[in-house]
């Protein structure tokens, strides 16, 4: 029987938290034409919809894609891969097992998040664009259908309630990452295409 095992990106494959809330920061910079920190941010900034937490800082209007773009490409400069995954992906390979990765983000904002190396031992990527969103199971069961595995055989590593939700709505078993953050949090949402 052929096996997945499908990973969420953002807190479980990369450490990307830094970077979102310093996306929020200097989008936030740009638009009020004024400096704000990380620190003037909401303290549940990370994990809530970026539209949220620009309204609460008094941002009004719809989000301007193309200045949300140049501060998410400089800000992810600074997302790390967590250790170990390139070694993980590797051993999975050779065991035989599909892997893939299922997220809110846009294909873009992907390949800035991921290098090379560790998009290449990745048999496929479900972005926001090729599904409905989390915690719809769409996205887990594209990823199982393009690796040709049956729910039953697939893993989804996930580290929000949306992630775990989606995983059981599709019939697979639903492991939680608790290296990036103590527990579960609440997903941030869908991030819409630039």
């Amino acid at each position: 029987m052929k096996r997945a095992v499908l990973f969420d990106l953002d807190g479980v494959l990369v450490d990307s938290r830094d970077a979102q809330l310093a996306t929020l920061a200097g989008y936030a910079t740009a638009a009020f034409g004024k400096r704000v920190t990380v620190a003037d941010l909401p303290a549940d900034a990370a994990t809530t919809p970026r539209e949220y937490v620009l309204s609460n800082l008094g941002l009004d209007g719809s989000i301007n894609e193309e200045g949300w773009a140049a501060a998410s490409a400089t800000a992810t400069l600074t997302a790390e891969v967590f250790p170990y995954v390139a070694e993980t992906l590797a051993a999975l390979r050779e065991a035989g097992v599909g892997t893939g990765v299922v997220t809110l983000r846009s294909r873009e904002r992907v390949n800035w998040l991921l290098p090379q190396d560790i998009l290449d031992q990745l048999d496929t990527v479900v972005c926001y664009e090729d599904a409905q969103p989390k915690p719809a199971p769409d996205g887990v069961l594209l990823a199982l259908d393009r690796l040709d595995v049956t729910p039953r055989a697939g893993i989804f590593v996930g580290d929000t309630e949306t992630d775990i939700h989606a995983a059981h709505a599709a019939g697979v078993t639903a492991v939680g990452a608790g290296w990036a953050s103590p527990a579960p949090k609440p997903s941030p949402g869908p991030e819409p295409t630039s």
